[in-house]
């Protein structure tokens, strides 16, 4: 690992905290209180096994009344060693035995040099714990769930009060007190949810990839265009408006295409209406506009709540499983990097190409919440001879459960941290700490 080759400059900072710590007769206790910080890792720092810089650093120099630069003074004296590790790090062919002569003759290209590699050691450092933190990490599926269920009852408390006239006085104050006990638990379980993500270490700004920027735009515009419901109207213009990284704009770009060309076959306000129509029937639809299923589910994302239309979750994964493409939902959510619930009718469609699904499941937790789902999964590209074909999968979900459903699935996120323990599909255990549901 690149952060073993980077253990002198470590030393140099971490030590001389330390003795100037000790100097001053401060206890760890106090420094770490002050800064912000945990004790134990004030302690990991000072014996040289967490990298420190930037805003932290300062903040531990102002406590001990030094400036910065004393306790990483002589630092740039193991430059030339740090060439040289970057350099073997990263397995290069550089020509090591002249490392000497560049950093004599170029000490501030040398110094980039080690600040870019000390800056890759910190990004993969932190990538990795984001990683393990939304992959294996319990408590904080736990509380997302927690923070998921508790929205999700009050928005069903409030779809009652708001649909059923007749209710008398007794049951309406009932409601009322459970949309009150629910928004006191989704206040504290967000107030708790904020305090667990907070980290020493936030200030790193964390870099999003392509499918992250994204649908992080996507949802800023609550998946509706205007400037892409007709045919003549300019992708290329589209996307230069927005401001994302050249990966995420190709990317957008496709999904542009895919939209426009969707919206003039499905015009908005008719499909909006033969979706009422029909109670939001995609088969029925489908037939409807003469458009195969994938682009009437596709179309659904596109309808608002406000406008009167259910909330819709939609996702897309290629045949190796990725997501390629989510928009969530209270209740619905998939891994993005794999290790997601098998039993979810987007994965289940790859064994029936082109044959739509539809499949009624319910989730894990304390409101059981139920959700239908409408998937199908379709060629990319014309299939060829002696040539497998590109699929992909893709998968409309709609809120509610009707009152006839049967043979309702049982899913989950994924099986590190699911809570069910009688499932066929289970890959794993569940983690320690999480409980396992003997019911299902």
């Amino acid at each position: 690992m690149l952060k073993e080759f980077l253990v002198s400059i470590e030393r140099l900072t971490g030590s001389r905290i330390r003795e100037k710590r000790l100097d001053l007769g401060l206890r760890q206790a106090a420094v770490a209180e002050a800064v912000g910080i945990s004790a134990s890792y004030l302690n990991l720092i000072e014996h040289n096994r967490r990298r420190i810089g930037g805003k932290l650093l300062a903040d531990i120099a102002r406590k001990l009344g030094v400036e910065t630069s004393q306790l990483t003074a002589d630092a740039d004296g193991d430059l030339l060693d740090q060439i040289r590790a970057a350099a073997g790090a990263f397995g290069t062919k550089s020509e090591v035995d002249r490392a000497e002569e560049l950093s004599a003759r170029f000490p501030g290209w040398s110094k980039l040099i080690a600040a870019q590699a000390n800056r890759l050691a910190m990004l993969e450092e932190r990538v990795q714990a984001l990683t393990d933190r939304m992959s294996y990490d319990p408590q904080l599926a736990m509380s997302l769930n927690e923070v998921v269920s508790a929205a999700t009852s009050i928005r069903s408390s409030a779809s009652i009060l708001v649909g059923q006239e007749d209710l008398d006085a007794d049951w309406q104050r009932r409601f009322h007190e459970n949309i009150h006990a629910d928004s006191l638990r989704l206040g504290a379980g967000s107030e708790a949810l904020i305090s667990y993500l907070d980290a020493p270490d936030a200030d790193v700004a964390v870099v999003q990839s392509p499918q992250e920027e994204i649908e992080t735009f996507l949802a800023t515009s609550s998946f509706h265009y205007p400037q892409l419901e007709k045919a003549r109207g300019d992708v290329d213009a589209f996307v230069a408006g927005v401001n994302l990284s050249p990966p995420a704009s190709a990317l957008l770009r496709m999904i542009a295409r895919i939209y426009q060309s969707d919206a003039v076959a499905m015009p908005r306000r008719q499909f909006a209406q033969a979706a009422q129509d029909c109670a939001y029937d995609p088969a029925a639809l489908s037939q409807a506009f003469a458009v195969d299923f994938a682009a009437v589910l596709r179309r659904f994302a596109t309808l608002s709540p406000s406008e009167g239309h259910p909330q819709t979750g939609l996702a897309v994964v290629d045949a190796s499983g990725s997501v390629t493409f989510l928009k969530t939902m209270p209740g619905f959510r998939l891994p993005r990097f794999g290790g997601a619930c098998p039993l979810w009718p987007i994965f289940s469609a790859f064994s029936r190409p082109t044959q739509p699904i539809m499949a009624d499941i319910v989730m894990p937790g304390t409101d059981q919440t139920g959700l239908r789902c409408y998937a199908v999964a379709d060629a990319i590209e014309r299939p060829g001879f002696d040539r497998p074909p590109a699929l992909r999968s893709t998968m409309l979900v709609l809120p509610d459960l009707p009152a006839d459903s049967r043979n309702v699935i049982p899913v989950g996120v994924s099986c590190r941290i699911c809570p069910r323990a009688r499932c066929n599909s289970r890959r794993e255990p569940a983690m320690d700490g999480v409980t396992l549901d003997t019911s299902l």
